[in-house]
């Protein structure tokens, strides 16, 4: 008989990374879901609490395979902010072309929470 198989349970440090990750998903969720709903408008706060807790947490999970789903975050953050800022002047010429572009910009948005979310539950790295 063999008894070479150990139950090997998951470590503190692990299971306190994903609950993070998973709290800054959540945030994340909520306003890229509000995002593409029109008239539902969540506070930009909870876009910058999931942010910092990203930031803060980030040195945690450096060498794990949770490293990536924070830099996944703060990337997607970061770029639907430049973009939607890049993209803000075009309220002003037309309503259409904000509203296309800011609608294309949220379902972006909401696909990389998504996919981030779906490889967090794997529990498996995110590529870039």
């Amino acid at each position: 008989m063999n008894n070479d198989i150990v139950d090997v349970e998951p470590s503190e440090r692990a299971e306190s990374l994903k609950t993070v990750g998973w709290v800054s998903y959540i945030l994340h969720l909520i306003v890229a879901v509000a995002a593409v709903l029109p008239g539902a408008q969540p506070s930009a706060a909870l876009l910058i609490v999931a942010l910092v807790i990203d930031l803060v947490k980030k040195s945690d999970a450096a060498g794990t395979w949770q490293a990536s789903h924070f830099s996944w975050r703060v990337r997607t953050v970061i770029w639907a902010g430049v973009l939607y800022a890049v993209t803000a002047p075009l309220w002003l010429v037309f309503f259409f072309p904000g509203w296309i572009a800011w609608g294309l910009i949220s379902i972006w948005f909401l696909y990389r929470i998504v996919r981030g979310m779906v490889a967090m539950n794997k529990g498996q790295a995110i590529d870039a």
